[in-house]
C-alpha cells in the first residue's frame, strides 16, 4: 500500500473517437500509428502499477498476437467463467469481482490496472470497484466495434482530473469515478 492508502483500480485504455476499444473481431489495427516521444506517458503509468487485470477475450487476443505477461514483477489475473489451460505466470479468477477487488486493494502493493475488455470494465464499474479512467482518445472513427464498457443501464458520474493534448492529436482524459455512482437495473 502507498502510505496507508488503499490501492487504486485504474482503467488505462485507448479508444477511437467514437468510443470503441477494438473492432468487432477484436482487432486493434487502428492503434498502429506513429507515437510521439514519451509514448503518452505509458512508462510512467507502468511504474505506478504492479498488477494487471485481464478479461478472458483480451487475454486470449494478447496471447494469440504475441502479447506477454508484461514483466516478472507484474501479477496478472485473468477473469473467466470457463476453465482455461494453466499457463505459467497467470492467475485465473472465477470469483465475484467485489470480494476479489476488496482483497486485492487491501494487500500491499502499487495501483492496479484493468487492461480490458469491455465486459471486465463493466463488471468492475457495476461493483463500484473502479477509481479512475485514463482514456487515450485516438483521433479516428472506426464506425463500429467493441465499446469501452459493456452496454448496460448505468448512471456513473465522473470528475475530470486532467486532460492533455499530444502533438499527434491524441487527447488523454483522466477521470475519477464518483463513488456514489451506481448501476441501474
Amino acid at each position: 500500500m502507498r502510505g496507508g492508502e488503499k490501492r487504486k483500480i485504474i482503467v488505462y485504455i485507448a479508444t477511437s473517437t467514437d468510443g470503441f476499444i477494438a473492432r468487432r473481431d477484436g482487432s486493434v489495427d487502428w492503434l498502429e500509428r506513429p507515437r510521439p516521444r514519451g509514448n503518452y506517458g505509458i512508462a510512467t503509468f507502468f511504474r505506478s502499477i504492479d498488477t494487471i487485470l485481464w478479461g478472458r477475450k483480451t487475454y486470449e487476443f494478447a496471447l494469440k498476437h504475441g502479447g506477454s505477461r508484461t514483466g516478472p514483477r507484474i501479477e496478472n489475473y485473468v477473469f473467466s467463467r470457463r476453465r482455461l489451460p494453466p499457463k505459467s505466470g497467470w492467475i485465473y479468477v472465477k470469483e465475484p469481482v467485489g470480494p476479489f477487488a476488496e482483497r486485492l486493494r487491501a494487500a500491499a502493493g502499487k495501483d492496479i490496472w484493468i487492461m480490458g475488455g469491455a465486459g471486465l470494465i463493466g463488471s468492475f464499474l457495476d461493483a463500484g470497484q473502479i477509481d479512475e479512467f485514463i482514456i487515450n482518445v485516438i483521433p479516428i472513427f472506426i464506425g463500429e466495434g467493441i465499446p469501452l464498457i459493456q452496454p448496460r443501464r448505468r448512471h456513473v458520474t465522473l470528475e475530470l482530473k486532467s486532460s492533455r493534448r499530444f502533438s499527434d492529436g491524441l487527447v488523454q482524459l483522466r477521470y475519477a469515478v464518483n463513488p456514489k455512482s451506481r448501476s441501474l437495473r
